[in-house]
């Protein structure tokens, strides 16, 4: 009777050992650092975002750190994150030292990057003199101007091959964006993934560039790198389409799948 219930007893901790095991290889599966905006404009997105990704990391078993200023960004912080998450923060106010780190961690392989809509905001800005390898990071162009009063806009599927585009209708409508518009198309440089139909923005706006790409990677990169144009609205966390796009991009990114 005693050697059973120590077989028992052996049995039981085994079992809670591995079960513990499990767990612990479930919460750490990776790690990623969302840059966001706490004020301005983008606010209700960040609001809207920040819980649709708190989510995502319990359903897909990852861990989220935020941060709301570049100052903490450098080499040791970057190295901890196997994706880094532009959340609609622009592409100026960062240090040197963050810029540097920044370029680093996109030519080392080691992590990924997603950034959203605000990331193109490239120019001089706030007594900011325009970052040029972000420039040529995002195909070489420059933020020319937008809608400021918003249109819905039809986003075409360009490459449904790729993993980022993966369950994504070859369409779908994109209810309110201000539609950034740059000195030229980032094409040449870039691989696009999807483009916006200018020819379906309601209300017509006189605003347009022609060829307009809202969705690319830079394959000339060895973190894998995804820019999403879409990123104003909090609606956008109720249109499937979009939502699956950004789900995509993030494990993507992190070579998860």
């Amino acid at each position: 009777m005693k050697n059973s219930i120590v077989f028992i007893i052996l049995i039981l901790s085994c079992f809670f050992q591995l079960d513990c095991t499990a767990q612990k290889q479930k919460k750490s599966r990776f790690k990623a650092l969302v840059l966001y905006e706490n004020g301005g404009h983008h606010l209700p997105f960040t609001k809207a975002a920040k819980p649709w990704l708190n989510k995502l990391t319990i359903d897909s078993s990852f861990t989220i750190d935020y941060i709301e200023s570049t100052k903490t960004i450098n080499e040791t912080l970057l190295k901890q994150y196997q994706v880094f998450i532009q959340l609609d923060y622009p592409p100026y106010t960062w240090s040197e030292e963050s810029m540097q780190a920044f370029q680093k961690y996109m030519n080392s392989g080691k992590g990924g990057w997603v950034g959203l809509h605000h990331a193109t905001l490239l120019g001089e800005f706030d007594e900011y003199p325009m970052w040029k390898w972000f420039s040529d990071f995002m195909g070489g162009i420059r933020f020319v101007n937008y809608i400021p009063d918003f249109a819905s806009g039809k986003v075409n599927i360009e490459d449904k091959s790729h993993p980022v585009t993966k369950g994504i209708p070859s369409d779908f409508i994109i209810q309110k964006e201000e539609w950034y518009t740059y000195d030229k198309s980032p094409r040449p440089n870039v691989h696009v993934l999807a483009s916006v139909d200018e020819s379906t923005y309601e209300p017509d706006s006189k605003i347009k560039m022609g060829d307009h790409p809202v969705v690319w990677t830079n394959d000339h990169f060895a973190s894998r790198n995804v820019y999403i144009f879409m990123g104003h609205a909090p609606e956008l966390f109720e249109n499937e389409a979009y939502t699956t796009l950004l789900r995509n991009s993030i494990f993507w990114a992190v070579k998860r799948n």
